[in-house]
């Protein structure tokens, strides 16, 4: 299985249509992978607050869903389009990550649950999501997280009971903190004896530098693969089965007490 994450660039000086564009061109690059990842907010930026609410879209139809879909379709792959700023029926604001099949169909849509921001940001802009999502690809059950959602190993723990084998984490994660960034994609595939890609971006984000440093981690903590802080494609070859084999020359995942999922529930 080939992976490719794009660790894109968000230039404050060009237009959100440029950067659908720029994206969807990066996205049909890579027709020869099975699935292409996009980071966190890169139409907008993770820390350009003030442009959540003008640039806030319908998952199902706007025009980040437009531009996405056609390029999977064009591509021929599995497209983890990042997040954009999703306006909800409710009327609140998300963080919503969207995945597109090779036939350019809406596979699945996750919103964030764990805001950023304690108490200002995105913490009081965007609502937070609730529900756990997995994507079957014929290769892997992906199990979807986004940014900050990567600090807080319940969730990986719960994707995992749902079948996930292989997380897949956008970010726009910041340069201050790149070690916990490379350190927390480690642990959770390490923990959860997962496949991790993990999407950053590069440049900055309303004057806040990104970490880029996209990474791809396999079962057992060995980084695959690892970008630098510009913008760049990192590709990499996965094994698919080397989860089931991990989890059964070492059964850690068996051993579990608390927060077990109850049979039958």
């Amino acid at each position: 299985m080939r992976a490719s994450l794009i660790q894109f660039g968000v230039d404050p000086q060009e237009s959100v249509d440029s950067r659908r564009q720029r994206a969807s061109s990066l996205v049909r690059e890579q027709s020869g992978s099975d699935l292409v990842v996009l980071p966190e907010l890169w139409t907008v930026g993770a820390f350009a607050y003030e442009s959540f609410e003008a640039e806030a879209e319908r998952a199902a139809d706007g025009p980040t869903h437009e531009a996405m879909s056609k390029a999977a379709r064009d591509a021929g792959v599995w497209l983890h389009a990042g997040s954009v700023p999703e306006r909800g029926a409710d009327g609140g604001l998300y963080n919503t990550s969207l995945v597109f099949s090779p036939e350019g169909e809406l596979a699945a849509v996750y919103r964030k649950i764990h805001r950023f921001g304690f108490d200002q940001g995105e913490a009081v802009l965007m609502s937070a999501g609730q529900d756990l999502v997995t994507v079957a690809l014929p290769e892997t059950t992906l199990g979807l997280a986004t940014c900050y959602d990567l600090r807080f190993p319940e969730l990986f723990r719960g994707l995992v009971d749902a079948g996930a084998q292989t997380f897949v984490v956008p970010a726009g994660w910041p340069a201050r903190r790149l070690a916990h960034w490379t350190l927390l994609a480690r642990a959770r595939a390490v923990e959860n004896q997962s496949y991790v890609l993990a999407c950053g971006t590069g440049g900055s984000h309303a004057g806040v530098p990104q970490a880029g440093h996209s990474v791809v981690v396999d079962p057992w903590g060995e980084v695959l693969a690892e970008a630098g802080e510009d913008e760049e494609v990192l590709t990499v070859e996965l094994d698919p089965t080397k989860v089931a084999a991990t989890r059964e020359q070492f059964p850690a995942l068996k051993d579990r007490r608390l927060g077990m999922r109850t049979p039958g529930r």
